[in-house]
């Protein structure tokens, strides 16, 4: 691996991440940008095919790459805050608020935005801001065991009366998007992001460990029968945080290439404006479905869109960033955060 790489570099390979996981979360959303009154149809063939594969290799996976970008941003902002004299606490205290504010309105244009749960959750990091990494990895390591466990206990020991409700809250999607808050949190203020050649053993060894565990539950996923939705989705869950390890390990490296950083660039515009390009995911993709009268987005035509909105998402940021240096409603995040006056320099 390139040890010579800058730190501004790594950041833009964080913000090429970025846009990878907006790209893996379009092959979940276009599905539910057309609210459905009934339940979705069992598919067969080829669409039974992609909908397995998309559970195996994107379901959860992808918003959980995003949570963990979240927590790497958590520690950027508020250390930055901090070097600026700022109160870095209260200040992303306002930065969630606003979060809050913008996603609660974005739920009326699409029910599945995930802002305003990223804001809720957001909270619970502040606590950590201050911790020591040595506590921040013993309460990473105590929380990702517990999660586990409560899901394995969903599923191999339902009915349990009162630990049946304590394994659904603590084995909940919500406790994996904190696990990978606090993992990128983690992984950032350890200033690992930034020297990634220089930990080859560990990223090898998180590979190997993962790997196996990702095989494995894909397996499982594969096999498992479609009917039975529940614990379909508590397999995919128990996958979660591995494979995003896995997925997260890969990526890093990859992106130590030069060349594959720099072939990826586009991506890493539409990554470099991700709130813009989330919001406007739901309105370009409603629009598509409306003008191909889709009653029914079937998982073929969900690679079929999720790959035209992306296309137009790259095309749009790369000319976006010729003109203007941040993206519009990143713009309006940033005011909200610290007002007209008090918005720090680039």
């Amino acid at each position: 691996m390139n040890s010579l790489v800058t730190q501004k570099e790594r950041i833009v390979s964080l913000d090429i991440i970025r846009g990878i996981a907006l790209f893996g979360i379009l092959f979940i959303n276009v599905a539910a940008f057309k609210v459905l009154l009934e339940a979705p149809p069992e598919y067969s063939g080829i669409n039974a095919i992609i909908e397995t594969l998309i559970d195996i290799f994107i379901e959860k996976k992808f918003f959980s790459i995003f949570s963990f970008l979240f927590g790497v941003g958590f520690y950027i902002f508020t250390s930055r805050a901090e070097a600026r004299g700022d109160k870095p606490r209260w200040r992303f205290a306002r930065r969630l608020l606003a979060l809050l504010l913008i996603g609660i309105v974005h739920i009326f244009v699409f029910w599945g935005s995930i802002l305003s749960i990223y804001a809720v959750i957001g909270f619970f990091l502040i606590p950590f801001y201050n911790a020591k990494i040595s506590t921040i990895s013993k309460w990473l390591f105590a929380i990702i065991t517990v999660h586990v466990l409560c899901i394995l206990g969903q599923l191999f020991m339902p009915n349990q009366g009162a630990f049946s409700t304590v394994f659904e809250i603590l084995g909940n999607d919500v406790v994996t998007i904190f696990i990978m808050f606090l993992t990128g949190f983690l992984v950032a203020k350890a200033d690992w992001i930034c020297h990634i050649s220089e930990y080859p053993k560990q990223l090898k060894w998180i590979q190997f460990v993962t790997f196996p565990i990702f095989v494995g539950i894909s397996l499982w996923i594969w096999f498992a029968p479609k009917g039975d939705y529940q614990n379909l989705q508590l397999i995919m869950g128990l996958g979660v945080i591995p494979t995003t390890y896995f997925y997260l390990t890969c990526l890093f490296v990859m992106l130590e290439n030069k060349s594959i950083a720099k072939f990826l660039k586009p991506i890493g515009r539409v990554g470099q404006m991700a709130f813009t390009n989330y919001l406007a995911q739901s309105f370009i993709g409603l629009a598509i479905i409306s003008l191909m009268g889709l009653d029914v987005v079937s998982p073929s035509y969900v690679v079929i869109i999720a790959i035209l909105i992306f296309a137009i998402q790259i095309i749009f940021s790369v000319i976006w960033f010729k003109f203007f240096k941040m993206g519009p409603f990143e713009k309006l995040w940033r005011f909200m955060t610290y007002g007209r006056k008090a918005v720090p320099k680039q």
